[in-house]
């Protein structure tokens, strides 16, 4: 079984800033197969499924951002699984907006959920999908900027990053790393490349 994390934080006031663009995949790749994320477990909002032979469990934190690993460490501990069954998509300030970026464990790269989940699992042995949100303007502090939501002139370029992410997290699932990380980590084209379906 494959545990996919989108990292945000819950409620009206956050939705559709920069900081829950892991929310936002999570919420796209559910679309996408038909899952249905419902009810509360494992303090998230969770929704299990199936891709092509893939037993998926899809996991929206309900602990906010800073507490993932609480959430996180809850649904392997209960489902008996270990860190490399969990990939956490979540959003990224030192990527440029629009990017996605493929990363399998190390440290938290300045994120406070990466760091919770790091400490809740005591490892970083597990995957994250990069979402880049790009640095804020000079003068605009970052922990404004993750929370605020994307202007229309960016809007369109973040829709084609999440579809991205979306198919990079299909492709992890069916393809492998490798192959994934070959596809994904590249600088997109002007034109797009197939599905990963």
């Amino acid at each position: 079984m494959h545990i996919i994390a989108g990292l945000g934080n819950p409620g009206q006031e956050y939705a559709g800033t920069r900081h829950n663009a892991g929310f936002m995949v999570v919420d796209a790749l559910a679309r996408r197969l038909s899952i249905e994320i419902g009810g509360v477990r494992f303090r998230a909002r969770a929704g299990s499924g199936s891709f092509r032979g893939h037993q998926l469990m899809l996991l929206k934190p309900r602990t906010y951002m800073n507490l993932s690993g609480e959430s996180v460490a809850s649904c392997l501990n209960t489902l008996r699984l270990t860190p490399e069954s969990l990939i956490v998509v979540h959003d990224d300030l030192d990527l440029a907006e629009g990017r996605i970026l493929i990363k399998v464990r190390g440290g938290d790269g300045g994120h406070r959920g990466i760091r919770s989940i790091i400490d809740a699992l005591d490892t970083g042995e597990f995957v994250r999908v990069r979402v880049g949100i790009g640095r804020p303007p000079a003068g605009v502090d970052p922990v404004d900027w993750v929370l605020t939501a994307w202007e229309p002139d960016g809007r369109d370029r973040m829709d084609e990053a999440l579809t991205r992410a979306v198919e990079a997290v299909m492709a992890i699932i069916t393809r492998g790393l490798a192959a994934a990380m070959n596809r994904y980590n590249r600088t997109p084209k002007a034109e797009p490349e197939p599905p990963a379906e």
